[in-house]
């Protein structure tokens, strides 16, 4: 009986998987993405370093043409830009704009300032020369969030590029589209080819550029991601900026301006739908103004209006996922169940889309989790305290350390009071925000490292000795020799 053999077939290799947008105002997927594979992670990132050859050698001036054409074209395109921001992570359409216009600003502001940032600094010793040179590392590897999909990107790539270095980033999987129009700009600027590339995927294709041939890693994130990404990079020590979690304190004074307060508070509570590692989430309100000052916070969180971000008229829009909402629903319950008031809102919105309506509590203590967890949503709850020391006290009862805002007449004592707050910001009389003329970031469980300003420039740069001796010259003796 003749043996039948089994048919040959090729093995196929596995498809690539996708990354599904899903537009929170709808619910419903808009784009996919095919996933960037490690093979190709690792060929981007080879062509990273054999671009980082010329491109560190041209003058700090020559790259910075670049750096300023970039800005031209966000600026151009920064309706286009803002739209589809918009449509991936739900902020409200002229919070996008004006993120693409801040990205335009850091990038003119690093074009124009890069070379004093990098000018050697010259120093005395026993040699006929000795200075500090500022040379870049290599190829710097980048993972970034969704909340500030563009503004991230920049705040890394712009600074990394000023210094000489090369970048690959890898966006949020929420918002891949924003990150590659970063990418497209840059080669409409005329970047050379290979010096800033982007890469699309979900946590795989993170870890796969962690553990490529990358120099650097940056990250933007959750505190619990932050610890993952350290322990990878530190298989082969590489250097990490950290950026992760805040649980912001906005302290009111018993002798505050309440007005200005009370529209402050709108402003660093709801930016980005409340979505902001920076926003103000721990509100710490002397008893003696309290209750006037829960008023004039009623009557504000009263007026802002949910709905389409698109629509001029909004000002809340949906929060990026229904993993978010859920999240933010369940720590308003919380709080209830604990005794907290609830003054406005409180519930989602009914509809497609994953909206919740802004929401004020009073009553609130240190067993509810708004107040001893990152609280990333439209919810405001206020902490009574006896006295500017014990506000001041429970602002560093947290593991976290980004911002914090006090809110007195007493200028004064603003430099005590900024002493006193463990974070990496302290703004008096004012929301928190980012500036790229100073340096961003936090102490504590808030991150390592500092990102913008020359201090965030110098993160990302090998701080090299050099002492020249003329020929000749006696051997190190005694002292000299470690």
């Amino acid at each position: 009986m003749a043996v039948q053999r089994a048919k040959k077939t090729k093995a196929r290799r596995p498809r690539p998987g996708l990354v599904k947008v899903v537009n929170p105002t709808t619910g419903k997927v808009f784009e996919t993405f095919p996933i960037t594979t490690r093979e190709q992670v690792d060929a981007k990132v080879a062509k990273a370093r054999e671009a980082f050859k010329s491109w560190s050698r041209l003058d700090v001036d020559e790259r910075s043409v670049y750096l300023a054409r970039f800005a031209e074209i966000l600026r151009k395109r920064k309706e286009d830009y803002g739209r589809t921001m918009t449509m991936e992570m739900g902020k409200i359409l002229r919070e996008s704009i004006a993120e693409v216009e801040k990205c335009a600003t850091a990038a003119d502001f690093f074009a124009q300032n890069s070379k004093a940032f990098l000018t050697p600094e010259e120093a005395h010793t026993d040699a006929q020369r000795a200075y500090i040179a500022f040379h870049p590392r290599g190829v710097l590897g980048s993972i970034m969030p969704w909340n500030f999909p563009m503004w991230q990107i920049i705040r890394f790539a712009i600074p990394a590029l000023a210094a000489g270095n090369t970048a690959v980033i890898k966006p949020a999987s929420a918002s891949p589209r924003t990150g590659l129009f970063v990418e497209e700009a840059f080669r409409e600027a005329g970047l050379p080819d290979g010096v800033l590339q982007v890469v699309v995927g979900d946590y795989t294709t993170g870890t796969a550029l962690i553990r490529s041939r990358v120099d650097f890693v940056s990250l933007t994130g959750s505190v619990s991601t932050g610890v993952k990404i350290a322990r990878e990079a530190a298989r082969d020590l590489k250097k990490t900026v950290l950026e992760l979690g805040g649980s912001d304190p906005f302290i009111v004074a018993e002798d505050a301006d309440l007005d200005q307060a009370a529209k402050g508070a709108i402003v660093g509570r709801f930016i980005n739908n409340g979505q902001s590692c920076i926003a103000a989430k721990r509100f710490l309100v002397v008893d003696a103004v309290a209750d006037e000052f829960l008023a004039k916070l009623e009557e504000n969180v009263r007026r802002l209006k949910v709905g389409d971000p698109l629509d001029p008229s909004t000002d809340i829009g949906p929060l990026y996922a229904k993993s978010q909402r859920d999240e933010i629903e369940l720590q308003v319950k919380d709080a209830v169940a604990k005794g907290a008031k609830l003054l406005v809102g409180g519930k989602r919105v009914k509809g497609p889309g994953w909206f919740f309506e802004p929401t004020l509590l009073g009553g609130v203590t240190t067993k509810m989790k708004v107040m001893r967890q990152e609280t990333f949503g439209p919810v405001l709850p206020v902490f009574r305290v006896p006295s500017l020391d014990a506000a001041i006290e429970q602002a560093n009862d947290t593991e976290f350390g980004l911002g914090a805002s006090v809110w007195t007449r007493s200028l004064s004592l603003a430099d005590d009071i900024a002493r006193r707050i463990d974070s990496g910001l302290v703004f008096v009389n004012n929301a928190v925000k980012s500036d790229p003329r100073m340096p961003f970031g936090g102490v504590k469980h808030s991150g390592i490292g500092r990102e913008l300003s020359r201090y965030g420039l110098l993160e990302m740069v090998n701080v090299k000795t050099v002492q020249i001796y003329p020929p000749g010259s006696p051997a190190p003796q005694g002292p000299h020799v470690e």
